[in-house]
């Protein structure tokens, strides 16, 4: 049975992926801190679920640690998949000295376990769309630059691409890096859209829909993206850095990639939350807000890249992916209607 390291695994989108490899018969080891970001019995909850699963190994644990890579080296994984990370646009400009601990540190220690494991055939980690920063060229690519940021999360993610591509270069360690656009779905974090405007239509209390309403967003829904990080996972294909030319034998290939994961449709978020409206059969009370610092009015993947490497087809619409997590909080947080 195949070993696969998870860390974030009682996070929103490591506990969709932790079931997916189960499914798939791995062997897990979950790895979360479970801090108190977000409300932790949402993240208890998570857990319980996956430790239903014999296949399932928990540790609680802090990966910005030094001395997690003894824990990872008695594991000796096949797979690595890093999806611990302090997410949030807002609350990076608030506090930014958080995203080194948690996105920068933790990440150095992976690539260092990953440059001395034998066993290891692939790393896989999630970057973000926000790498794209003010770039208004749609849909982005991949070969788009990267260059300005707008917000510290940014900044701390395409660190990250950057360690990764030098790592692979010196040591030859395979690595895929997957930029998530807007993930949703049921378990979803309490900070999203989708969670924070869904709780506030029950409670009759306003939403707050940012530049006036004028934006669109690439949303992928949950199990859309856990099939991209399972397919980029198996897939047997090569992964070589095209900047370097293989025809010039005294330079090495580099072995790390990046895809965009998207759904790859762009959704207005007026009709993302006629979604939300339907669905619980109330209407909106929208409070109109400017666009907000380190955020960009629009995101659109090209995922043709994911496509060709790893077979990646989405394939949830927003009206069903919408009413599942509608079903879901109903359920979880015993609403009545």
């Amino acid at each position: 049975m195949k070993k696969v390291i998870i860390t974030g695994s009682a996070g929103f989108i490591g506990f969709h992926t932790a079931l997916r490899f189960l499914k798939e018969g791995f062997e897990v080891y979950g790895i979360d801190n479970l801090n108190d970001y977000y409300d932790p019995n949402l993240k208890e909850d998570r857990n319980k679920i996956l430790e239903q699963d014999k296949n399932f190994n928990f540790i609680k644990a802090d990966i910005s640690k030094v001395e997690i890579k003894n824990k990872y080296h008695e594991i000796n994984p096949e797979l690595f998949i890093n999806l611990a990370a302090q997410a949030g646009v807002r609350h990076s400009i608030t506090n930014p000295e958080d995203y080194i601990k948690a996105n920068i540190d933790s990440f150095l220690h992976i690539m260092e376990f990953a440059k001395d494991n034998k066993n290891l055939v692939r790393t896989l980690y999630a970057s973000t769309s926000s790498v794209y920063g003010g770039n208004i060229r749609q849909p982005f690519q991949e070969s788009h630059g990267v260059d300005h940021p707008l917000q510290f999360y940014a900044v701390s993610k395409r660190t990250n691409e950057l360690m990764a591509h030098a790592y692979s270069n010196l040591y030859g360690t395979e690595c895929v890096g997957l930029r998530f656009f807007t993930v949703y779905g049921p378990w979803g974090r309490p900070d999203m859209a989708l969670f924070k405007f869904t709780k506030n239509i029950l409670e009759d209390k306003e939403i707050d829909v940012y530049n006036n309403g004028n934006h669109s967003r690439d949303f992928t829904y949950v199990d859309d993206i856990v099939e991209g990080i399972y397919l980029s996972s198996i897939s047997k294909k090569e992964l070589i850095d095209s900047s370097f030319d293989s025809k010039d034998p005294s330079r090495s290939f580099c072995k790390s990639i990046i895809f965009n994961l998207g759904r790859g449709k762009p959704e207005n978020l007026e009709d993302f939350i006629v979604e939300i409206e339907n669905n619980l059969g109330k209407t909106a009370k929208r409070n109109l807000m400017p666009l907000q610092p380190g955020d960009v009015p629009d995101t659109s993947a090209d995922i043709s890249g994911l496509k060709d490497f790893s077979g990646y087809e989405p394939k949830t619409s927003i009206k069903i992916g919408v009413k599942n997590f509608i079903d879901w909080y109903k359920e979880y947080y015993k609403v009545n209607l």
